[in-house]
């Protein structure tokens, strides 16, 4: 298993659609920040988008923008168009409906796929914050695999079928990885220094970190990662903290502190099981490092975290 699928499975990022929308000229839409990431995929027409204190971004068909942070923006047909606040009732009727959101009188010349993105709170590996304000791939750069996802999504759009929510809410789960991986293909031009992400295509920070994520239980040493993807002790103790900004041991130590969060919260493993299954060869030594991350011993954490889990709304539910 390869450090992105590891950390998308166990950080729980999903998409969901908030709306598809089909709008005539001319019209604008204001969307208000969110708590997690906002995505739009431009199949037909031309879109501004607006983000205060930033130059406007024009997207073409085949664009897909991602907004990691949720910030407030529009959507318009012009720089200067008038906009609407986005309407969550509407939204959700016509999506439950299989129908797109209306803006405009005309006839539609545009139509944009919205959703959103969320991560699990209880893993603290980050993966959307570590991600440019606004993430443009525009579709001249668009890889292949991207460019026929969205002319699937294209199509699932234009012609709604039973079912057509959760095939859109597949497309941009894939979508989302497709996108990391453009991104990351055409060299981050503004990458934060030092992150597991763009490490992945380091030739060896990014095996190590596969290492590391395939067996989080492995009593890895700077020694025994570097014979595992081949390489002197030296070479990786000078390049992992060079390209992933910390070292393996306190990478390690965070990815299993993540991994124990979630079965304490999710299953009924005791604190025991889930110390010896990530490493920790006593339940002690396990409870000091779990308390030192999280600054709340694993069984008051358990207690906690399943209080909070069930007071949230359910998945999905958050709104765009």
């Amino acid at each position: 298993m390869d450090a992105l699928t590891a950390v998308l499975a166990v950080a729980g990022v999903r998409g969901t659609v908030a709306a598809t929308l089909s709008a005539a000229e001319p019209w604008g839409l204001s969307l208000d920040a969110v708590p997690g990431a906002a995505f739009h995929a431009v199949t037909d027409g031309i879109v501004w988008l607006r983000i205060a204190a930033r130059p406007s971004l024009w997207l073409m068909p085949g664009d897909v923008v991602l907004l990691p942070t949720g910030i407030a923006h529009s959507l318009a047909s012009a720089p200067d168009a008038d906009t609407v606040p986005f309407d969550h009732a509407a939204a959700e009727q016509a999506l439950a409906a299989g129908d797109e959101l209306r803006l405009g009188t005309g006839i539609p010349q545009t139509r944009i796929l919205c959703a959103s993105y969320h991560q699990d709170p209880a893993v603290t590996v980050p993966l959307l914050t570590l991600l440019p304000v606004v993430l443009h791939i525009p579709s001249r750069r668009a890889s292949p695999a991207l460019d026929t996802t969205l002319r699937l999504l294209a199509h699932e759009i234009s012609r709604p079928q039973p079912g057509t929510a959760a095939v859109l809410n597949r497309i941009v789960d894939i979508l989302l990885i497709q996108l990391l991986r453009s991104w990351l293909d055409t060299g981050p031009a503004d990458p934060q220094a030092g992150s597991w992400l763009t490490a992945l295509t380091d030739p060896i920070a990014g095996p190590a970190l596969a290492e590391l994520h395939t067996q989080p239980g492995q009593d890895w040493t700077v020694a025994s990662l570097a014979a595992a993807i081949g390489v002197s002790r030296a070479t990786l103790a000078r390049r992992f903290p060079a390209e992933v900004g910390t070292t393996p041991a306190v990478y390690l130590t965070r990815w299993r502190m993540d991994l124990a969060a979630q079965r304490l919260r999710d299953t009924d493993d005791t604190v025991g099981s889930i110390a010896r299954s990530l490493g920790y060869t006593s339940e002690y030594a396990f409870n000091r490092a779990f308390t030192r991350a999280r600054q709340i011993p694993p069984g008051r954490y358990r207690t906690q975290s399943r209080a909070i889990q069930g007071s949230l709304p359910a998945p999905g539910a958050t709104r765009l």
